[in-house]
């Protein structure tokens, strides 16, 4: 007797006037099972502060006065540096004076024009030199007022740069001011997580710097376009950060979970690609039926199946490569039954 063996292979034996059976295939199996399936998505990314600003002066002035101390927390519109105001009163004063005069004028040439005394283009004249002078004093008075700086939102105080007697000119930093009660964390997800973004989306994030915490947060922006380089689209999340633990430019990693629901699995060895299509090897009494799947969303070591397959179809996941569309097999600790109807 005539007996053929090859590797995770057999035959049947053959005698004479007996011709050699197919060759039986051995393959390991698992079963597709539904079970719930979310899209989870790592990234990096920057926190970044709710508001950020660094305050300047509008002006080359002198600074008279610092009301803040570095790393304070301040109201909105609370003063933090006092520039000299001399010639700003002393502009302020010079044009009020001016418009007091223009308003007497006008009285009494209203008066006029009642008596015919004053033309009208006498009356239009002396009204413009009214305006004009109205118009000096607000500028007088917004020029006083950028002599105080003040804050231009709640928030914590940097590091202070300049001295008493200091001369700043404008785009001189003065100090830093951050709103930090919200971390805004940017970070970059890949296009072809797009349909698994949305606005609200949960996010779990954690620095190295605050070991063994995480943050929670949600996504409030996504980007409108995808980057043609990177095929990567922008996206924003907000994190609350009541006791200012994280900082602005802190590198983060984060989570996305996306919305669980109910899916088909298979193991992730059991794809077969092949010229832009995607198979399976279905398992059904002792053969190996190749078939067409349509994939869906993937998690580590398994792909769900959204067309082709069925719950509980047996797809081979070790052995494919020996397959041929029809040919037996015999699955690898299989009951006994099995075993018999794949020999």
């Amino acid at each position: 007797m005539l007996v053929i063996a090859a590797a995770g292979c057999s035959r049947q034996p053959a005698g004479p006037g007996k011709a050699v059976g197919p060759q039986i295939i051995d393959v390991e199996t698992a079963a597709a099972t539904i079970q719930p399936l979310g899209v989870e998505i790592e990234a990096v990314g920057t926190a970044r502060a709710n508001e950020s600003v660094e305050v300047t002066s509008k002006a080359s002035n002198t600074v008279t006065a610092i009301r803040f101390e570095e790393g304070d927390r301040v109201r909105k519109g609370a003063i933090l540096v006092e520039l000299n105001g001399d010639e700003a009163r002393a502009a302020l004063a010079e044009a009020e004076a001016a418009l007091a005069e223009s308003q007497n004028n006008f009285k009494r040439s209203r008066d006029l024009y009642a008596q015919q005394a004053l033309s009208v283009s006498q009356l239009d004249l002396i009204e413009s030199t009214l305006k004009a002078n109205q118009a000096r004093v607000d500028v007088a008075k917004a020029r006083l007022a950028d002599t105080i700086i003040r804050a231009s939102f709640d928030g914590k105080t940097g590091f202070r740069r300049v001295s008493l007697g200091s001369l700043v000119s404008p785009g001189t930093v003065i100090t830093t001011l951050d709103d930090t009660s919200v971390i805004k964390l940017d970070f970059t997800v890949a296009e072809t997580y797009l349909y698994a973004l949305e606005k609200g989306l949960p996010v779990t994030a954690a620095t190295a710097g605050l070991p063994g915490r995480e943050f929670k947060g949600k996504v409030s922006q996504i980007d409108s376009r995808v980057d043609p380089v990177s095929r990567s689209i922008a996206v924003r999340a907000e994190l609350p950060n009541p006791k200012g633990d994280l900082r602005p430019g802190m590198f983060m990693t984060v989570k996305l979970q996306g919305e669980v629901a109910p899916a088909l699995l298979v193991p992730e060895n059991a794809i077969v690609p092949e010229q832009g299509h995607t198979f399976v090897f279905v398992v059904e009494n002792g053969e190996a039926t190749r078939r067409a799947v349509k994939l869906g969303k993937r998690r580590p070591g398994v792909v769900e199946v959204v067309d082709g397959l069925k719950e509980h179809e047996r797809v081979v996941v070790e052995g494919t490569q020996n397959l041929r569309d029809g040919g037996p097999v015999r699955e690898q600790g299989a009951p006994a039954e099995q075993q018999k109807a794949s020999s």
